[in-house]
């Protein structure tokens, strides 16, 4: 767009406000294309490319960490060879949706949302945007205001505090600020960490780093899986793609939920099942309760993936290597350890997580009052309590993310048809159990988890204001269930009093 005049004129008024042109975002528009098309909607986000995560992190070797044909949309088969997928395989096929599906009009790129205002006289969200070329900042309106944001802070990952920082000589580097032009040929280089990003950018830089180092704190639990799925590829040559996706789809899904149950029900078994795995894809005589046996059982946290077991592979061949200790300070050199060693890097990767932000920073008013998001409950894991006409798509922690979006999509729509059915303008959840009681609405023992908790709405304890990490209740939740609840109340445009439908239809 090439002015203020130019972006208020294509974004005066729409009925849906998308906020997010990841994953999430493009999920939603092709629900309002397909079942609310003759809903106006516009996708805006901050950044000048769609991707969201898979654009932001350029990191080497970034890749799912879940199958594709589980993370991939529902409504789309995945059809290449790899289920764990590189970004750049994972952004194809969200430029091929977008395409296929003619979002590319709805799209308003470099446009961050600052602040949303909802009025109950007019039903109606007041958004401030900012056009991040110039700064220029103009306002929209909107019925209904989604947040396809995720909850990661895209300004900056997170970094503790490391004692002798200022002394070291060589170049510190975050994996969410990774230099285009990073050259680490021949290179010692530490990667402080031992999740996901750790276990990626290990094997990746091993070939061609001097050499690769792990340093961690604590072991995590690693699995390794195959990069390319047998049964998927084996299915595509024989059927159709829809076909061949839903079946690879519903195995993968119950697989995941197979493991997260066993995990939870017999986690001595699982914990040794992954050790007797890990050891077997390792040297003879290597340490592997040292660096690969964790203190708390599987999927306490996360589980990290390694595709073809390359991470295991690059130790083998002594391009990289694990160490488990305590940093006491950097140095000129590299770092000190608790141990006494001291690790030689001439480059030290902090992959020592994210910052968490809800809702992507927006500051959210109900009728010029400020929302205190911590005060709030989530309603079906897709709404605020006291928030009206909002909604936003959090995946899952302990399954792929897009199941969830997936879900919540197609309720919101869902929602949409009702409110044309009986006349409403307004849907608002309301806390009316006073037995309720509250906890973090995600419950996992990771470190930036349980920094960021106190920002987010919470759960309740039961009904409609639980966040279940489960795919099939919250499919029987939000694609099977009813959209009417005691707790979500419809208004018209005109204030009044919250309508049930049969009351509307009389």
């Amino acid at each position: 767009m090439s002015g203020t005049a130019a972006a208020a004129a294509r974004l005066q008024h729409v009925d849906v406000l998308i906020v997010g042109a990841g994953i999430s975002g493009i999920d939603l528009g092709y629900h309002l294309t397909t079942k609310q098309p003759s809903r106006t909607f516009a996708i805006v986000d901050g950044r000048d490319a769609i991707g969201g995560t898979w654009d932001l992190f350029r990191y080497p070797g970034i890749r799912s960490d879940a199958d594709m044909q589980s993370f991939g949309f529902e409504f789309k088969p995945w059809t290449k060879d790899n289920a764990i997928a590189d970004a750049h395989e994972i952004l194809d096929y969200l430029h091929e949706t977008i395409t296929e599906n003619g979002l590319d009009r709805h799209l308003h790129l470099g446009h961050k949302v600052l602040r949303a205002d909802f009025s109950s006289d007019t039903a109606r969200w007041s958004v401030t945007l900012e056009r991040t070329s110039d700064g220029e900042q103009f306002d929209v309106t909107c019925s209904v205001l989604f947040s396809a944001a995720g909850y990661y802070d895209y300004a900056g990952g997170y970094t503790p505090h490391f004692e002798g920082r200022e002394d070291f000589g060589g170049l510190i580097v975050h994996p969410q600020q990774w230099p285009e032009d990073l050259d680490y040929t021949g290179k010692k280089v530490v990667v402080i960490g031992s999740g996901a990003t750790a276990v990626t950018l290990l094997p990746s830089m091993a070939g061609t780093a001097g050499h690769v180092t792990m340093l961690q704190r604590s072991p995590s639990y690693v699995l390794p899986v195959p990069r390319k799925d047998p049964i998927a590829n084996t299915l595509l040559r024989l059927l159709p793609d829809a076909v061949a996706y839903g079946i690879t789809r519903r195995i993968n899904i119950n697989r995941q939920r197979l493991i997260l149950s066993l995990s939870r029900r017999y986690p001595r078994q699982m914990r040794r099942l992954i050790r007797r795995l890990n050891a077997a894809a390792l040297p003879e005589s290597y340490a592997v309760d040292t660096h690969f046996n964790p203190h708390y059982n599987p999927w306490d946290q996360r589980l990290c993936v390694v595709p073809d077991s390359d991470l295991f592979k690059a130790i083998s061949s002594g391009a990289a290597s694990v160490v488990t200790d305590h940093i006491v300070r950097f140095t000129e050199r590299g770092i000190l350890l608790k141990s006494g060693t001291e690790l030689d890097a001439d480059i030290i990767v902090t992959a020592t997580g994210l910052n968490m932000l809800p809702f992507g920073g927006i500051a959210l008013h109900v009728d010029g009052q400020p929302v205190e998001l911590n005060d709030r409950l989530m309603f079906k894991a897709m709404m605020v309590s006291g928030v009206p006409n909002f909604a936003f798509a959090l995946g899952y922690t302990t399954n792929a993310w897009t199941l969830k979006v997936d879900l919540v999509s197609d309720h919101l729509c869902r929602i949409l048809a009702h409110m044309d059915r009986f006349g409403y303008a307004a849907f608002t959840p309301v806390v009316d159990d006073p037995a309720l009681t509250r906890r973090p609405f995600l419950e996992m023992d990771t470190a930036y988890i349980k920094r960021a908790m106190h920002l987010f709405p919470q759960q309740g304890s039961h009904g409609p204001w639980t966040v279940d990490q489960n795919y099939a209740l919250d499919r029987e939740r939000l694609r099977g269930g009813p959209v009417e609840d005691p707790a979500l109340h419809f208004t018209r445009a005109v204030v009044g009093a919250a309508e049930t439908p049969e009351e509307a239809a009389a």
